[in-house]
């Protein structure tokens, strides 16, 4: 089977080095090269053709952000993943680099953990996105999402088997990964800003990422788009997102709803989880809810749409066309869960529609967050 070809960007010889070890620990990935700069790696990118780049945010020089726009003018659809560091500039200048066409992101890990620690860390981050990234072009990858068509979604529990259409959607859950910031930045701002139901967002990222993705999103939108607080309550026409490191649960209280934030065990690997935020809207909610998985890798979110389902709620995924990567809403497609995949384009329409709103949607279109 043929390895996945990488080609590792950073000026700091330390951290090539780091990457260098990480990756040739693992028997289906090649490193077929290393560059220092940005001028280097664009020559090597041409001499090698590499199946996907890891890219340094920040380089002296060519920035990782004028490195990657010259990629993208020459090599669309090769995979890129930005390297950051965990700082408010690192995080800005990733979502920049995300809006840019980056697929995906890794922190560096913080200089105060041993070098083995450090290792670890960007091992177990890093190489699930490569080979996810790379899944389409290399197949038969570790963990790739089974090939063959999804299954029909199951059969409804008896309390919607009489009903012509299923209950209105009373709140929307959206479940999001790799390809999260580009996907909500078209998706949130052409969500009306009368839309008559709260929608919550549980996308995977760490902490400072999460507050810059609301604070940007906000101003892109005609609907409210904040970070969620703990015992907040939900109201219609706004949009929060959960916190990085901590699980975002929605709480029946006092004949309303209201949000509450923990640090519980990570499921799937992730804090917040997909899975813990659609099982406490199945709770909730029940035949009101309607659960939305987008683009990602893995599987969080997967066990939550299969309470959502059981509850008689909606479940829609987002098609593996317009995915980044087709895990995620893959994996829940493939287990009978899915009402229905449509592509991105499509899917504030169809919130819309099954929250039973009637006005317009928003003409603001945003290929990526400014």
């Amino acid at each position: 089977m043929r390895k996945v070809r990488v080609l590792i960007v950073d000026d700091s010889a330390v951290v090539r080095r780091l990457l260098v070890d990480c990756l040739t620990r693992d028997a289906q990935i090649e490193v077929v090269g290393t560059a220092a700069t940005g001028s280097i790696a664009l020559a090597k990118i041409g001499l090698l053709s590499p199946d996907l780049v890891t890219l340094d945010v920040e380089m002296p020089g060519m920035s990782g952000l004028e490195t990657l726009a010259e990629i993208r003018k020459a090599h669309a659809r090769l995979p890129v993943i930005m390297f950051s560091a965990v700082t408010e500039r690192g995080a800005a200048t990733t979502l920049d680099a995300l809006a840019l066409g980056a697929n995906d992101y890794v922190t560096k890990p913080a200089s105060a953990g041993s070098p083995a620690v450090a290792l670890q860390k960007v091992q177990d981050e890093l190489i699930p996105k490569i080979k996810g990234l790379c899944a389409r072009v290399v197949p038969g990858l570790a963990g790739a999402l089974p090939a063959g068509r999804a299954a029909p979604p199951r059969p409804r529990r008896r309390l919607q088997l009489d009903a012509i259409e299923p209950a209105r959607a009373e709140l929307v859950a959206i479940g999001v990964s790799t390809g999260g910031p580009s996907a909500l930045a078209k998706l949130v701002p052409a969500l009306p800003a009368a839309l008559p139901v709260p929608v919550v967002i549980v996308q995977h990222m760490p902490p400072l990422f999460t507050k810059l993705l609301a604070e940007r999103l906000a101003a892109q939108s005609s609907i409210g788009v904040s970070e969620a607080t703990a015992g907040e309550p939900l109201r219609p026409g706004h949009v929060w997102i959960a916190p990085g490191d901590r699980h975002l649960i929605v709480t029946p209280t006092g004949g309303g709803l209201r949000l509450e934030l923990d640090q519980g065990p990570r499921e799937n690997s992730c804090r917040p989880s997909v899975d813990v935020l659609f099982r406490s809207v199945a709770a909730a909610l029940g035949p009101r809810a309607l659960g939305v998985v987008l683009t990602g890798m893995g599987r969080d979110g997967l066990r939550g749409a299969e309470c959502i389902h059981e509850a008689g709620g909606q479940v829609v995924v987002q098609d593996e066309e317009s995915s980044v990567v087709w895990g995620m809403p893959g994996f829940v497609a493939h287990a009978g869960l899915a009402d229905r995949g449509l592509a991105l384009g499509e899917m504030a329409a169809e919130i819309v529609r099954r929250v039973g709103e009637e006005h317009s949607l928003g003409e603001t279109h945003v290929d990526g967050a400014a």
